[in-house]
């Protein structure tokens, strides 16, 4: 993990930040800097961290009393920006349609935050695919099971046999 935890205001928000964490979650990299966000429908901005994990990217700001956060899976975050300002790096993503901004990041390592997520969002997303090609393969099996029928290449009673075992029946 490159998230200085040296530093007051990151320690701080870390400590309190790990009561939030899931079983099994562990934070990786992380960056403290400026949430945009709304609040009652008005533009606020929070101060805190956003901490990526092997789980999901989390925003977490600790107040006087109580706390902000706010969770973000990698598999719903389709763009990852980030760039060079003066008053230090912004992040930009989108999360489930809604833009995500936090500014003014001075105190952690960005480029290996924005690695990282940008690796568990491939990682994700290769996932995803191929969970839905595990899918429809056995359909498209089941496709060409059938032509082989039509084309009487196969008996009805092995299309059926392996029809039963494509469907786990």
């Amino acid at each position: 993990m490159t998230l200085d935890t040296k530093n007051k205001k990151i320690a701080k928000q870390l400590k309190y930040a790990q009561e939030h964490l899931e079983p099994g979650e562990k934070v990786v990299e992380g960056v403290f800097g400026a949430y945009e966000t709304k609040s009652m429908g008005t533009d606020t901005i929070k101060n805190g961290v956003f901490l990526a994990t092997n789980k999901r990217l989390f925003f977490f700001g600790k107040r006087t009393f109580g706390f902000d956060s706010e969770s973000f899976p990698y598999s719903n975050i389709s763009s990852f920006e980030f760039a060079k300002k003066a008053m230090g790096y912004k992040i930009s993503f989108y999360a489930s349609g809604n833009k995500v901004n936090m500014k003014w990041i001075s105190i952690g390592d960005i480029n290996s935050f924005v690695n990282y997520v940008k690796e568990k969002m491939e990682a994700k997303n290769h996932k995803n695919i191929e969970q839905n090609q595990s899918l429809t393969s056995p359909i498209q099996k089941m496709k060409e099971l059938k032509e082989l029928l039509d084309m009487e290449i196969i008996t009805k009673d092995e299309f059926e046999k392996k029809k039963k075992e494509l469907l786990g029946l």
